[in-house]
């Protein structure tokens, strides 16, 4: 999977925190940094985090 960054993939999320990233050598999903659900959602009952991938190359 090296090739992910040769082809431009990114995450892109809305917002200033990025809580996503993308692992440099598997290309799996991590969270940037641990997620405080209480804090980032607090009363409400369904939390969604969303964001988009974007591959700017040829698959």
């Amino acid at each position: 999977l090296p090739e992910l960054s040769d082809r431009g993939v990114r995450i892109v999320e809305r917002g200033r925190t990025q809580y996503f990233s993308l692992h440099g050598k598997t290309g799996h999903l991590v969270t940037a940094e641990r997620i405080d659900r209480e804090q980032l959602c607090r009363l409400v009952e369904k939390c969604v985090l969303r964001c988009e991938l974007i591959v700017e190359g040829q698959m």
